[in-house]
């Protein structure tokens, strides 16, 4: 037998082992409370490290987001920019691969895999040879910067002088872009001839006869009230020094080097798969613009379904306003009459805002959040709008001094009927991209670099559903509108078919033309720019329906789920508080949402 001695020692060594694991168990949950702050804070410096980067590579960035270190210079653009870009951007994911992404907290992992995301898309993107495409037919870096004066601030001196310094820092720019297209032409991978046909113009239009008459110049017409006199001659005599001396010049040398060098040696085949290693490069995009794991020709057939199920809707509207199954007179009866059509760019001005004003009041319907910067409308400028698309958005700055703007085309105006301002106006604005990406800006609960992420799927999926919201506030009050409203759902439902038709399949341009001009009501001349559009810039056009498909099915998941307890307005915090992501992080977040929802419906139902 055990005395009581003994007895009470091994009782005290069990004590004293239990004390000991209590100690070790509480100096381990400290060590790993320790580490996790660590690593939380080690991914926090990293995204502060890229975010400082970021700003010091590209100072047009930087400016747009409200930092002024850098007013006075542009990026570099060469292809040594791009290979130390590249560098760079490798040695950030090695950073991050030792990160222990174990030890973060759920919020912290979704922000470590999508910064991996974008960090890949930059390494994969230079693989494929992304950066010997610089050209797209969409604000390509010579109209950007043509549109600099709005897109800097211009109230001081030193703002005017900032300004200055980037106009003649124009030659270095420009030369690193042709420098890239040099390398294109030589190796084969270059854009298609037929895109080229009217694309000198948005070079030729800053080639002015007078200084004065320059889109760049006109900082330098109208002073703020602050610049003396004396400043602003002296300002007016530098600007026409530089933009005749320098900033003409530059532009001339772009125009030269595309009709003398370039465009002789662009492609013959429309298909970007045609050039060298453009198979695998269309893959990429593909991949890279739905953030899917998905093949052409997926996207192809998924295309055709959608097109079927539009025809359909479209069918009922042609009969119910007396063309029974005559798709084609109902169509040409919209192309045709008058009363579709605006007569001057000032009526479609007013029109277009009418129908924002409208939708402004109704926004609170739909949403609990809604952004604090304020948009207004514009007409496209002139030199862009014979080539360009219907509309599109130009953000507003983060800092709040810029409003977003939501660009008209007023370009032949028979190619802008009304009935399709009120589908255009709910995507371009609100509550589709300006709704959005300022919202997005202003997210602060976010890493910088979330508030200024962007996946085109997200984005152009969340406008083109934008669309369809308003059905549910009674902004399509006439048969003819919500015609429109289809009408440009199967323009994006089309995109899927032909893209890939064109880029996979063989397809002529004639051929994409003629099967949207059958399947929408959309103006031949549309047509035709859209067309080129995909030509120009292969697999963007995917995003739009892929997106707004996966929006549709994870709202449809959530109504079916939650039934009554759905609430919409919820749901749209949901889909736009964690800024633009990947679709299956959107997949992920909605799913999250309705666990949470269905498990505190049922504590509630437990307590009473």
């Amino acid at each position: 037998m055990i005395g009581k001695t003994a007895l009470l020692i091994i009782q005290n060594k069990i004590t004293y082992i239990k004390l000991i694991m209590i100690n070790f168990l509480s100096l381990f949950l400290i060590i790993l409370l320790q580490v996790q702050m660590n690593t939380e804070e080690q991914l926090l410096h990293l995204f502060d490290e890229h975010r400082e980067y970021s700003l010091r590579v590209n100072p047009l960035f930087a400016t747009s987001q409200g930092d002024h270190r850098f007013n006075d210079l542009l990026p570099a653009s060469g292809l040594d920019a791009v290979e130390k870009n590249v560098e760079y951007t490798k040695q950030f994911l090695d950073q991050l691969d030792h990160i222990s992404k174990e030890n973060l907290s759920e919020e912290s992992r979704l922000n470590y895999d999508i910064f991996r995301i974008l960090l890949e898309n930059t390494v994969r993107a230079y693989e494929n040879r992304d950066h010997l495409l610089p050209l797209n037919g969409w604000w390509d870096y010579h109209t950007t910067f043509a549109d600099l004066a709005n897109r800097v601030p211009l109230n001081h001196v030193q703002d005017y002088e900032n300004y200055l310094a980037r106009l003649a820092a124009f030659p270095e720019y420009n030369t690193g872009y042709i420098e890239r297209m040099q390398i294109g032409k030589e190796t084969g991978f270059v854009r298609p001839r037929i895109v080229f046909d009217d694309y000198l113009a948005t070079i030729e239009a800053h080639i002015t006869e007078h200084v004065t008459e320059n889109r760049l110049y006109t900082p330098f017409v109208n002073f703020p009230g602050a610049i003396r006199p004396d400043e602003r001659e002296r300002l007016k005599q530098n600007a026409s020094e530089i933009i005749g001396g320098i900033v003409i010049p530059e532009f001339e040398r772009l125009r030269n080097f595309l009709r003398d060098e370039y465009i002789p040696k662009a492609a013959e085949s429309i298909g970007i798969t045609g050039v060298p290693g453009g198979e695998a490069y269309y893959q990429y995009l593909v991949e890279f613009y739905t953030t899917m794991e998905i093949t052409p020709d997926e996207i192809h057939q998924t295309g055709l379904n959608e097109v079927e199920r539009i025809r359909g809707e479209m069918m009922e509207i042609v009969a119910e306003s007396g063309f029974g199954d005559d798709f084609d007179g109902f169509v040409h009866y919209l192309r045709t009459d008058p009363q579709f059509y605006a007569q001057t760019p000032e009526e479609l001005m007013k029109e277009t805002a009418f129908v924002l004003k409208k939708m402004d009041g109704k926004l609170p319907e739909l949403f609990k959040t809604l952004p604090r910067l304020p948009y207004g409308i514009m007409e496209i400028p002139d030199y862009l709008a014979p080539r360009t698309t219907t509309a599109y958005y130009s953000r507003g700055t983060a800092d709040g001094t810029r409003a977003g703007f939501y660009a008209v085309n007023t370009y032949d105006l028979l190619s802008r009927p009304l009935y399709e301002v009120v589908a255009l106006s709910l995507h371009e604005a609100v509550p589709g991209h300006h709704l959005q990406i300022a919202l997005q800006q202003e997210l602060e609960n976010l890493p910088k670099f979330r508030t200024v992420a962007g996946f085109t799927a997200y984005s152009e999926g969340w406008a083109l559903y934008s669309e369809r919201l308003g059905l549910e506030v009674g902004m399509y009050d006439d048969p003819y509108s919500n015609f429109g409203r289809l009408s440009y759902e199967m323009w994006r439902a089309l995109r899927l078919v032909v893209d890939t038709g064109m880029h996979s399949m063989g397809w002529t341009r004639d051929e994409a033309i003629d099967f949207m001009a059958v399947n929408s009501a959309l103006s031949i001349h549309n047509i035709r720019a859209e067309v080129n559009r995909y030509i120009f810039w292969p697999g963007q056009a995917l995003a739009y329906k892929m997106g707004e498909i996966k929006i549709r099915e994870l709202r449809a998941l959530a109504e079916e789920q939650l039934g009554e307890d759905f609430d919409l307005r919820e749901f749209h915090d949901v889909i736009l508080l964690s800024g633009a992501v990947p679709l299956s992080v959107l997949e992920t977040n909605v799913k999250r949402h309705v666990e949470e929802q269905m498990n505190g419906r049922t504590d509630e139902q437990t307590n009473r």
